[in-house]
């Protein structure tokens, strides 16, 4: 089990998305540590974890994170769950609503296959098998700034990436495809924050963000100007004073 357990204060547990690893939060858990007890997990297949085969069940990573969060004894926290990490936070506020204190959803959606994404699952599903996953990694990676290939951030976003296996790759677009919330996002009862970068090319405003901020009961929305998908990298000062405000408002 790979993790980061860093601070003191009320719990605040952090999912990565597809390709990634706890690290990529590295910036939130650096600014948050002081003020909570910061917790991140890598998925099973991704980050430290990928001599493993990945998940190909949205449900299945979630509990995985409620079984790893059992084992510490974390028995309530807030949540944030970061594109597929945020498909795999609406199913733990749904399996386990009790544990859930306040709940941020970012660069994320209630529709697994993307609909609007900047290729269809399908077609990178595609492309991995019959061309290898090397490239299709590296243009993934990149639609995930604003400027591509050319911000700091990438090249070491590529490293994380690069270390997934074929089978993993494959099996998290197989999770995000087979998973919806459509209408259960009444059932969500946490406090809610959407925060989408009005420039992310992987999930659309009208059919993912809008529809979450819409129909989950409790729901503020923040829209980061100028950001792409990775928004908490693209501008992190903006990005830790929304949580730090929302997870707050908790106390």
């Amino acid at each position: 089990m790979n993790y980061v357990r860093r601070g003191d204060g009320p719990a605040f547990v952090m999912v990565h998305g597809f390709l990634s690893g706890w690290e990529y939060w590295e910036k939130q858990i650096d600014s948050l540590s002081d003020a909570f007890e910061v917790i991140s997990f890598d998925n099973v297949g991704y980050g430290h974890r990928t001599e493993e085969l990945g998940r190909d069940s949205v449900n299945q990573f979630a509990r995985d994170i409620l079984d790893q969060l059992d084992q510490l004894g974390i028995t309530d926290f807030h949540l944030i769950g970061h594109s597929m990490g945020g498909m795999i936070a609406q199913e733990i506020s749904l399996i386990a609503p009790e544990r859930v204190n306040r709940l941020v959803l970012f660069g994320t959606g209630p529709r697994g296959d993307l609909p609007g994404r900047f290729e269809p699952l399908e077609v990178s599903m595609k492309k991995a098998q019959e061309h290898g996953v090397v490239e299709t990694k590296r243009y993934t990676v990149a639609s995930w700034f604003r400027i591509g290939e050319q911000h700091p951030e990438y090249e070491p976003g590529l490293r994380m990436a690069s270390s997934v296996s074929l089978e993993t790759f494959i099996n998290g677009l197989k999770a995000m495809a087979g998973w919806s919330a459509t209408g259960r996002l009444n059932q969500i009862k946490s406090p809610t924050l959407v925060i989408w970068g009005d420039l992310d090319r992987s999930y659309t405003w009208e059919y993912q963000p809008f529809v979450l901020w819409r129909e989950i009961p409790e729901c503020n929305l923040a829209v980061m100007p100028n950001c792409s998908h990775n928004a908490h990298l693209e501008n992190p000062e903006l990005f830790n004073k929304l949580l730090r405000d929302f997870l707050q408002q908790a106390n």
